[in-house]
């Protein structure tokens, strides 16, 4: 089945939905550092590389499926939380319309936890309306990718559509997998990491030990030590965000101790053990395969693409779900085909559901 990917980012979403079955074979993202990653790892996909306002509906291909992220930063509680109100919260209605030419069998859309926040409930209840306006029977909940093979706490709302009259039902989510991994089962094998050169810029490839494994240099801020950054080996990662400098701690080290309200410290005689995951690292973390490469000169664009990024194997727990689905709305209309015409090609209705199927 055909995708459409809408702000692409590195491609976590994609590789998720590949791994399930699904191409993706038209891509848009307008930021010029993610480029030579996506189109490394993605050589048959199409990336188109203007704004996504800059895009008319009628130069993006057919698609079974849309699926993407609008930019998260404008509903973060982290970040300036102005939501609807920021030019970037704003592109959400640009996915709408382009769904709205479109009239895809379904669609996905990722966000952060802050967009269910009271602030924002009038402008996301005006966006789910907009898409069950366009004719979609939607559903959203918020999950953790640990509960879906990811070996981290990542709270993300997930949003997804079904055609009101082309599938006619509406998406029930998966449940969570038995196992929930830990940093051990994602790391734990990983040795060598090397800090990236002065000013924070990439190691030549063949002088580390794995592509991408070098970790960002510097100083911890105020509110960097405000918490503790280390989470243990038994334990799933703290959220891996979009910049270095807040990548958490790697497990070798000790949780840092207590001193008062907002202060934390290294534990005395252990600082040495206290470095920021590489970016190799925080990709395991997010479930990317080894041979995913990440191109860039500066190490903070590897944390950027991969904090940014959804987690593969969660996306890839929804996509299969998705996928079922599909499968069996086939498989329905094939049975009711075969029984009201003798005249209908059932050899072409059933190579069409097989294909889905083994995709």
């Amino acid at each position: 089945m055909k995708l459409v990917s809408l702000f692409t980012g590195a491609g976590g979403l994609d590789l998720g939905f590949e791994k399930a079955g699904f191409s993706v074979d038209w891509a848009n993202e307008f930021d010029n550092s993610i480029w030579e990653t996506f189109e490394l790892n993605f050589p048959k996909s199409k990336l188109d590389k203007r704004s996504i306002v800059d895009v008319p509906e009628s130069e993006i291909p057919f698609a079974d499926g849309i699926i993407g992220g609008p930019p998260c930063q404008s509903w973060s509680e982290a970040g300036a939380n102005r939501g609807i109100n920021d030019k970037r919260g704003q592109l959400f209605f640009e996915y709408i319309r382009i769904l709205k030419e479109k009239q895809p069998l379904f669609f996905l859309a990722e966000n952060v936890s802050g967009i269910l926040s009271p602030r924002h409930s009038e402008a996301f209840n005006k966006i789910i309306k907009q898409f069950e306006d366009i004719g979609y029977n939607v559903k959203y909940q918020l999950l953790n990718a640990n509960d879906f093979g990811v070996p981290q706490d990542r709270w993300r709302i997930i949003i997804i559509g079904y055609h009101k009259t082309k599938v006619g039902k509406y998406f029930e989510f998966p449940k969570p997998l038995y196992k929930k991994p830990v940093l051990k089962d994602a790391i734990f094998n990983l040795r060598l990491a090397k800090p990236a050169k002065p000013f924070n810029k990439a190691n030549d490839p063949k002088d580390l030990f794995m592509a991408n494994h070098e970790y960002m240099n510097g100083g911890f801020s105020t509110m960097y030590m405000s918490r503790n950054r280390v989470r243990s080996w038994d334990e799933p990662s703290f959220t891996i965000q979009a910049g270095g400098r807040h990548a958490p701690i790697h497990p070798q080290a000790p949780k840092m101790k207590f001193i008062e309200f907002n202060k934390r410290i290294f534990e005395p005689g252990k600082e040495n053990l206290y470095r920021r995951l590489s970016v190799r690292e925080c990709a395991r973390i997010q479930t990317f395969p080894d041979s995913f490469i990440f191109k860039y000169r500066d190490v903070a664009d590897g944390y950027k693409m991969i904090g940014n990024a959804v987690p593969v194997e969660f996306a890839y727990q929804i996509a299969l779900k998705i996928k079922h689905d599909l499968c069996n709305i086939n498989s329905q209309l094939l049975n009711r085909e075969i029984k009201t015409s003798h005249n209908i090609p059932v050899a072409s209705f059933a190579n069409s559901v097989k294909r889905l199927k083994y995709n």
